[in-house]
């Protein structure tokens, strides 16, 4: 795992937090809560990818 994807998972997470803000003081507490939810299946998606390169790698490394 690279130190730029935790910059990455930190600048998604960074970003989330103040557009939820901005749209919960606004008032839209359905669209803030809907953008949460992307931005945590975003991060999923690149943590996912992440283990399956994991395990990959064992698998080779282990010859299974």
């Amino acid at each position: 795992m690279d130190v730029d994807m935790i910059f990455k998972i930190a600048a998604i997470g960074i970003i989330v937090a103040v557009l939820n803000q901005l749209l919960v003081r606004s008032g839209r507490e359905e669209q803030a809560m809907l953008m949460t939810l992307a931005g945590l299946i975003v991060v999923l998606s690149m943590v996912v990818t992440q283990i399956s390169e994991l395990f990959a790698t064992i698998k080779n490394l282990f010859g299974l």
